[in-house]
């Protein structure tokens, strides 16, 4: 049986990293500027991506640990892994993932990321690789677009439609159109254990996840959410999000050669323990 201790991390090029997100993540977007990209292999093959990189409203989070230079933090902008990699896998790479950039990158202190409570889940892999649970919130920030797809309200107010989304808000800084039902989850990683005595706030006990009614795995909530073995975690499976289900909506019903093969791929692979 394939153990997680035969998995091999290593730096790959953006692109590659970018592709197999794209190819893997339930949101099926990149974050361009992530910085580092960081592979896991199995046998050779590329079969998962982490990318860290300075958090998009970066002058919020700084300070969030206080005293921490503005270079000081990173933020886990994507972890996408897929079937083919054996059970504990993201966590193990994590893992390897965190020495790696402490041991390189010595200025960096903390590490950040968010779980997707509303598509995904609640940050399962986080949990068991020792980060702390530091804030829990009810969504305010993903809307549903006029065309179904999901998108964060930064990407409203900060993209190319900038000036028309203002106009349209009053120049008001919010998101436009119905926001999506559930919980965003913040976890925080002390590579430099003494910063640990900085953070703003005390931590939350996971178990305020379950109390809040913020618990999800594999884009289901409550109970059926914890039923649910840790095989995988939040955002390292193709799941069926609403984000796609909306989408095939507004797609047709002719599948493409390509669509085809990879489904046929997907179906050839042994069967993997529910996530």
């Amino acid at each position: 049986m394939t153990s997680a201790k035969e998995i091999e991390v290593r730096p790959i090029a953006k692109r590659d990293a970018d592709a197999l997100i794209r190819r893997v993540h339930y949101s099926c977007k990149v974050v361009r500027n992530s910085k580092l990209s960081l592979g896991v292999f199995l046998h050779g093959m590329l079969e998962g991506a982490m990318q860290f990189g300075p958090s998009l409203q970066k002058s919020n989070i700084v300070h969030l640990v206080r005293d921490t230079g503005w270079n000081g933090f990173l933020e886990l902008n994507r972890l996408a892994f897929t079937d083919a990699l054996p059970r504990n896998s993201e966590s193990r790479a994590l893992g390897i993932a965190l020495r790696m950039i402490r041991k390189n990158y010595p200025h960096i202190e903390w590490i950040i990321s968010f779980a997707d409570a509303c598509q995904c889940g609640d940050g399962t892999i986080y949990r068991a690789a020792g980060f702390l649970l530091t804030a829990i919130k009810i969504n305010k920030d993903l809307h549903i677009a006029e065309d179904g797809s999901i998108i964060h309200k930064m990407s409203q107010i900060t993209g190319r439609n900038k000036l028309q989304h203002l106009a349209a808000t009053g120049g008001r800084w919010r998101g436009t159109g119905p926001t999506l039902e559930g919980h965003t989850l913040r976890y925080i990683y002390f590579l430099n254990p003494a910063a640990r005595a900085r953070l703003v706030g005390e931590p939350l006990p996971y178990s305020a996840i379950e109390a809040r009614g913020a618990t999800m795995y594999r884009g289901v909530r409550g109970k059926q959410a914890m039923a649910g073995s840790n095989r995988h975690s939040d955002g390292a499976a193709p799941i069926p999000t609403l984000q796609r289900q909306r989408g095939m909506e507004n797609e047709t019903r002719q599948a493409t050669a390509t669509d085809a093969s990879e489904a046929a791929a997907r179906e050839s692979r042994p069967a993997q323990a529910a996530r």
